[in-house]
């Protein structure tokens, strides 16, 4: 993406020439970056969180946050996929104006995102039903940071 905006500004100012598709590519590979991002972020707790309310909790609050967080985050994401798939015919129908591919390419992306970021919340779920939670995971949940480094040199 980079690499193809930089080549069509060299192009546009030096050579008053440019890459037509370029604009339009990077736009859709940027997209793509981000939602893939999201997933990351999401594996490395990097979203938003609320946590002033959950830092006041005990372990076993915490935990039930982590939990309802996490469920609500699969409806969440099950309401995605769900319009991401009905919307994918459509998309897959429209063309994109310059390099005429499949709008269904672009907006596709948004299922990905829904199955990985689902992915991570069954897991999380299913260590938390089945009590295998640990020290770590629920600090960086909370956000407490402090806690992460006092945990990683102890060794726990």
């Amino acid at each position: 993406m980079t690499g193809m905006v930089f080549l069509n500004v060299v192009l546009r100012y030096g050579f008053n020439s440019g890459l037509v598709m370029s604009e339009e590519l990077s736009r859709f590979f940027f997209v793509w970056l981000t939602f893939i991002g999201a997933v990351l972020a999401f594996a490395e707790h990097g979203h938003l969180g609320v946590e002033t309310m959950v830092r006041m909790f005990g372990r076993r609050g915490r935990i039930i946050c982590m939990f309802l967080s996490n469920l609500l985050i699969l409806l969440c994401v099950a309401v995605l996929f769900w319009g991401s798939w009905l919307q994918a015919p459509i998309n897959a129908t429209m063309r994109s104006p310059v390099a005429g591919m499949p709008l269904a390419y672009v907006y596709g992306i948004t299922m990905f995102t829904a199955v990985g970021v689902a992915i991570i919340a069954i897991w999380r779920l299913f260590k938390i039903l089945t009590g295998r939670t640990t020290e770590e995971e629920i600090a960086q949940f909370v956000g407490d940071y402090d806690s992460i480094d006092a945990l990683l040199e102890r060794g726990e």
